[in-house]
């Protein structure tokens, strides 16, 4: 039975199509008309958009291998008697967890005093002054937020509280600008990590394309800086604490060296058991001291090594370039969408007029 069935449901089906298709065939003035209006729109709303303007860059870290890192400098350092300890683990930050630096807040207020201008020339500001007072935004949106805006001044003029100067930056408490600015660059900043690979890859967008590509310097300096200060924080702790009672220790052993020759110079041709005594005591001590400020020598030329050795190398794979062209708004794709919208409605508002009809 099902096979006998086959044939006649497949010639309904070609029927239905059939008349489908002559049913848009005879709407195509009605169609074409709304795909007239949604080219209107599209190109309306394609052309309200600001532009955008993308720079990305991309940096190779070095291989967190310290044997290989230090084999030069471990090889001078044990012929001149250092051990340098070289068996430690791997890095503290993960590069994971490079997006969420760059994205947090006491990283994104370093950036508010950075002074940027654009590309004609014709501006010259502070980037949270430029965050804040020179961003384009679309017509509707100015009509969205007309109300809000009214409310809030309004608002502020009956409250009595004081806000703080924007001059002030403190991530413990942010104004309300501060706070808009900062959430603004976290959605125009982006910092992504190859897990195979470990490439960095940092890309800022901005409606200025000099202004992009300068954000993008900065913002991998700041980067590589702060990974740097952090691997090497603890090395230079031990390196200035080390320089400290070095130099002490140097101080003990030119003092004990000082009080030995002066007894010396004071009791020539002097024998006697109680000089002997006093001789062999401060011989003693300046031989301790000298120990001492030896030892202290060597482990302050194998801290050096080590901040060294913690220092982190980047190679840049493509650095920051203005951008030519503009990646948003991708206007073609706008109008396709629009054009496809009005075809999708068109039809589907033919069919609901034919089940009107029909009901009726």
């Amino acid at each position: 039975m099902i096979q006998m069935n086959t044939p006649d449901a497949d010639n309904t089906q070609e029927i239905d199509l059939i008349e489908l298709a002559k049913r848009l065939w005879g709407e195509r003035k009605f169609i074409f008309k709304c795909c007239g209006v949604a080219i209107v729109v599209g190109l309306v709303i394609a052309f309200s958009i600001p532009k955008e303007y993308s720079t990305t860059v991309k940096l190779a870290p070095e291989t967190s291998d310290p044997s290989k890192k230090m084999g030069n400098l471990g090889g001078l350092a044990a012929m001149a008697g250092i051990n340098l300890n070289t068996s430690s683990g791997t890095d503290a930050i993960s590069p994971d967890l490079y997006p969420d630096v760059v994205s947090s807040i006491p990283f994104l207020l370093e950036l508010f005093p950075v002074q940027v201008t654009n590309e004609k020339g014709t501006l010259s500001a502070s980037l949270y002054e430029y965050m804040d007072e020179h961003q384009k935004g679309t017509w509707w949106s100015y009509i969205l937020q007309a109300p809000f805006k009214l409310l809030g001044v309004v608002k502020d003029m009956f409250s009595k509280e004081e806000e703080k100067s924007s001059n002030e930056l403190s991530s413990f408490h942010l104004t309300r600008k501060q706070s808009d600015v900062i959430s603004a660059l976290q959605k125009r900043i982006s910092v992504s990590v190859d897990k195979k690979t470990s490439v960095i890859t940092v890309s800022v967008q901005m409606q200025d394309p000099l202004i992009s590509a300068n954000i993008t310097q900065v913002v991998l300096n700041n980067l590589q800086s702060y990974i740097t200060s952090y691997r090497t924080q603890k090395a230079k702790q031990d390196l200035e604490f080390t320089e400290k009672v070095f130099s002490e220790a140097r101080e003990s052993y030119y003092k004990a060296q000082r009080a030995y020759a002066a007894f010396e110079d004071a009791n020539k041709n002097i024998i006697s058991a109680s000089y002997r005594t006093e001789q062999e005591r401060l011989k003693n001590e300046m031989t301790l001291t000298f120990n001492v400020y030896n030892t202290l020598a060597q482990k302050l030329e194998q801290d050096k090594l080590r901040v060294q050795e913690q220092t982190p190398v980047y190679t840049v794979i493509q650095p920051a370039t203005v951008p030519l062209k503009a990646a948003s708004p991708k206007k073609p794709l706008i109008l396709i969408g629009f054009v496809f919208l009005a075809i999708f409605g068109a039809i589907g508002y033919l069919f609901i007029k034919d089940l009107f009809k029909v009901d009726s």
